[in-house]
């Protein structure tokens, strides 16, 4: 059907709305007004009852391993291609796809191929070029081509520091990239960050420190993901964050790394707004299809597990649940604080003229119950 009617569902746009009728039509959101009743009289109007439920955005998901990840342990170590059902089984209906550590049995080709399918499938569908590894492995050649001429790219990453699996990059190898992803974005209208992830190694955050203080970049420039790994760099990413740079935390996680030291993604997120860190800084992300491997003290490896898409939604849900975090701001760090980091244009929030997007949960237990995305019905319950 290309007209929808939404009827009675809670709506939290990510603000709470209360009670409200959504219409969709042509894949965007047409009105949201408290009564649209007249249009149940409509022919071809397919109405869906949202009594008992809510209505949320569809989830951004800013860092999945789409193409699984691992390998740390050979090749029997590397986890599986995602699908696009596990995709939207977990509420997400917009994605961002990267390359971790192996960027050599997986490619730009290979990631940009997995994309452009997912889209196929009706998710939103983006990619970060390049992988842990400097230099930047792009698609064309350089990453000023592949940001102005590759609709689907919209950064650079997961370029990897304070890891003893990166290339060790100094700051000036680190700028130049974040230079480069800078003017290209002004270039192509998109974000242009550069998608840093985070080890557990001995410099944690310094290096944003250095190339901020050192440069004339700006802040939001540098976008660093696993903030929440372990205490010592989840403070310094309280800090990164009250200076005004952005901060993602990892949702996907194991015992072994609570043990370790990592701060669980809800609580990490209750803690940064006691803090005081505006709550725009702040995203999750699942890192969804990625390894969780497991190392010694001298980093010899020991086994993993792999990360899961579902993940986010848990990680919002307990943020709430158990943290006390107000739920509209717990759906902000997974829908409008991603899209206005990322620059994904209407995409985010329930609004007029926005994307049809919309995740319907059971007000009882927040399961999912519809997943929307782009006006199109993927899952329905």
């Amino acid at each position: 059907m290309l007209i929808k009617l939404i009827t009675k569902a809670k709506v939290y746009a990510p603000e709470n709305m209360g009670e409200m009728d959504i219409l969709i039509a042509g894949g965007k959101i047409a009105e949201v007004e408290r009564d649209l009743s007249p249009w149940k009289a409509i022919e071809g109007v397919e109405v869906l009852d949202g009594s008992g439920c809510i209505a949320i955005p569809g989830l951004i998901d800013g860092h999945v391993h789409v193409l699984g990840g691992g390998g740390e342990g050979g090749f029997t170590s590397r986890t599986r291609e995602l699908e696009a059902s596990d995709i939207v089984s977990s509420g997400v209906t917009t994605l961002v796809g990267c390359l971790g550590t192996d960027s050599t049995g997986r490619s730009m080709e290979n990631l940009i191929a997995k994309i452009k399918e997912l889209k196929e499938s009706g998710l939103s569908a983006y990619a970060y070029t390049g992988s842990y590894r400097v230099p930047v492995k792009t698609l064309s050649g350089s990453i000023e081509r592949d940001l102005v001429f590759i609709e689907e790219i919209i950064g650079v990453g997961e370029v990897a520091v304070s890891d003893h699996r990166s290339s060790q990059p100094t700051m000036r190898e680190l700028a130049r990239i974040a230079a480069d992803a800078h003017v290209a974005g002004m270039l192509s209208g998109k974000a242009g960050i550069v998608n840093l992830h985070i080890g557990d190694g001995k410099n944690g955050l310094g290096i944003l420190s250095e190339i901020l203080n050192e440069t004339d970049l700006p802040i939001g420039q540098l976008y660093p993901t696993h903030t929440n790994r372990s205490e010592k760099v989840f403070m310094q990413a309280v800090e990164y964050a009250l200076k005004g740079g952005r901060v993602d935390m990892t949702a996907s996680t194991t015992e072994h790394f609570i043990r370790g030291g990592e701060v669980p993604c809800a609580k990490a997120l209750a803690r940064m707004l006691d803090a005081g860190v505006p709550i725009e800084n702040i995203t999750f992300t699942s890192d969804g299809g990625g390894s969780l491997p497991m190392f010694d003290e001298k980093g010899a490896y020991e086994g993993m597990s792999s990360a899961k898409v579902s993940s986010l939604i848990e990680a919002v849900l307990t943020a709430t649940g158990e943290e006390g975090v107000p739920f509209e701001q717990a759906v902000r760090v997974a829908t409008s604080n991603p899209a206005r980091i990322l620059k994904l244009k209407g995409k985010g929030e329930i609004k007029k003229g926005f994307d049809a997007d919309l995740l319907i949960l059971d007000k009882k237990d927040f399961s999912v119950k519809t997943v929307i995305s782009n006006g199109d019905v993927l899952l329905k319950k």
